[in-house]
């Protein structure tokens, strides 16, 4: 699933190609997840401009003139696609064709992609936000009694944060994914911050500097432990992995067990 640094790049990318674009049509091919009519997403978009393409947590908000906005989360597997005049991806959701011919189609072989008319607004901070800070982090952390890795993935608490990054940020931080958040003393709380805007923002430069171009998929050729790949950390720790919760979990003895 791509996580909060691909999606950021995918926006920009998307914003490079379409932005100040006329919306001609926008045509669902797949209404399975659907939470408006196909009727309705076309006459609160069709013929409008985009004005903006935005990262909100894990989904991709369009913002077009009239103010409405098309929401797109690409869940597991779902992918973005380029066109021109005429899309012939397979098992696409949607596709967006604008005024000059370019287009953009989400596709998904699972169909669980989906987008949205006018997403609500999040309550939860996003990780790269100035509101997710040191104040809200300790605040937050000494009421959980859950696993800190756990506290990162919930999207209730923080957004954008996802499987792969957590593990990376846990290991720079040297804090067990394992550790009790109520546990953790409020001078390791914050180093995670500083690791969690650190790990994301080098990610985010990464990807743009080696795919400047990417609007799909998801590059981890880079990560520092959670990579099947990799034996050892930058450290030269075992990478061990567990597998509860239904997630893999990369970690290393180099990080502190708080419980």
């Amino acid at each position: 699933m791509p996580e909060l640094p691909d999606l950021q790049v995918f926006s920009h990318n998307l914003e490079k190609a379409l932005l100040h674009k006329e919306l001609k049509s926008v045509t669902v091919k797949n209404a399975k997840k659907l939470q408006t009519t196909p009727a309705a997403l076309a006459a609160a978009l069709d013929g409008q401009m985009l004005e903006h393409i935005r990262r909100v947590g894990k989904e991709l908000h369009f913002v077009f003139k009239n103010g409405h906005v098309l929401g797109m989360h690409l869940m597991l597997h779902g992918k973005l696609y380029f066109f021109q005049k005429k899309n012939e991806e397979k098992y696409t959701i949607v596709e967006l064709l604008f005024g000059d011919g370019a287009g953009l189609a989400l596709t998904d072989f699972q169909a669980a992609a989906n987008v949205f008319l006018d997403p609500e607004e999040k309550e939860a901070p996003d990780a790269l936000s100035a509101d997710f800070n040191d104040s809200y982090l300790q605040t937050q952390l000494a009421k959980k009694k859950v696993t800190i890795k756990k506290y990162l993935l919930d999207q209730h608490n923080v957004l954008g944060i996802g499987n792969a990054y957590a593990d990376d940020i846990l290991w720079d931080a040297k804090i067990s994914p394992f550790s009790v958040c109520n546990k953790i003393p409020a001078v390791q709380v914050k180093v995670l911050l500083k690791s969690i805007k650190k790990i994301l923002q080098d990610a985010e430069k990464k990807i743009l500097k080696h795919h400047p171009d990417i609007i799909n998929g998801e590059v981890r050729d880079f990560m520092l432990v959670h990579n099947a790949k990799l034996k050892e950390s930058p450290g030269g720790a075992e990478i061990k992995k567990d597998t509860g919760g239904g997630r893999k979990t990369y970690y290393t003895d180099e990080q502190v067990l708080f419980e």
